[in-house]
């Protein structure tokens, strides 16, 4: 199994998992130029891909999911609540993810997680291959005991660490939005993706890609700079960034 990203950030979100010939999209917050460019960089086309997840409803993840779907004729999964949120017109073939329960694509298992955050019905996936846990997990406000349980186990981890306390407090946003954002169901800032990543099973974690960096409200090297003490002993560590994502990763 692997991974790749499209780009990660406040401007649009689309991540990439592989597994044999299963090949899925989690989100797309591009247009359809964009995801076309973005994949030919990977080395693969939209043709190629099996089917898209949605975490939640939010532009920077769902924007570009009907065109792609429609002109593509992609199956999309997402929960009841992110499909009644928005109108997202007729889409190919839908399936709704009931009660959070698995699915696979083949010999890959996708696990739905509920996350707080303030979305409808909000959901982040854990990906599960040949004995080996991908978990992606952005978009969620704290790191509740039921997160942990699933998120505490993975070889590959895709973490947000959204926002620098500070910067939020001190930044551009208006009172409404900063308390949004740094509230129970908003972003995770770096001082609690770095909480969580001391308490996971650091034996078995590989591979660490930080991402959903807040462009306005934090910053690579702070990021970097709290994190370092608690990634040190993890042999891969990656930044995401907006405009590029990052490349493909074994997990």
């Amino acid at each position: 199994m692997k991974f790749a990203s499209l780009g990660s950030g406040s401007r649009g979100n689309a991540t990439l998992v592989e597994w044999q010939d299963q090949l899925l999209l989690v989100d797309c917050g591009f247009t359809i130029k964009e995801v076309e460019r973005r994949m030919e960089r990977l080395d693969r086309r939209v043709q190629d891909i099996t089917a898209v997840l949605v975490t939640h409803e939010h532009g920077d993840h769902i924007k570009g999911v009907p065109p792609l779907s429609r002109k593509y004729k992609l199956p999309v999964y997402m929960t009841p609540g992110t499909y009644h949120a928005r109108d997202l017109g007729k889409l190919p073939a839908l399936t709704l993810i009931e009660g959070y329960q698995p699915f696979a694509f083949g010999d890959l298992q996708v696990v739905p997680v509920a996350v707080p955050h303030d979305a409808r019905e909000p959901a982040q996936f854990v990906f599960v291959a040949a004995g080996k846990r991908l978990g992606i997990l952005t978009d969620l406000g704290n790191i509740s005991a039921h997160v942990e349980a699933h998120y505490c186990d993975c070889d590959a981890l895709l973490l947000e660490a959204n926002h620098d306390p500070k910067m939020l407090a001190f930044g551009p946003y208006p009172p409404s939005l900063k308390q949004r954002v740094g509230g129970a169901w908003g972003h995770l800032s770096n001082e609690q993706a770095a909480g969580f990543l001391a308490r996971v099973d650091s034996e078995r974690l590989k591979r660490l890609v930080v991402g959903h960096i807040s462009q306005k409200n934090n910053s690579l090297e702070r990021a970097q700079s709290l994190l370092q003490e608690v990634t040190a002993d993890i042999p891969e560590v990656l930044y995401a960034c907006q405009d590029e994502g990052f490349g493909w990763i074994d997990v």
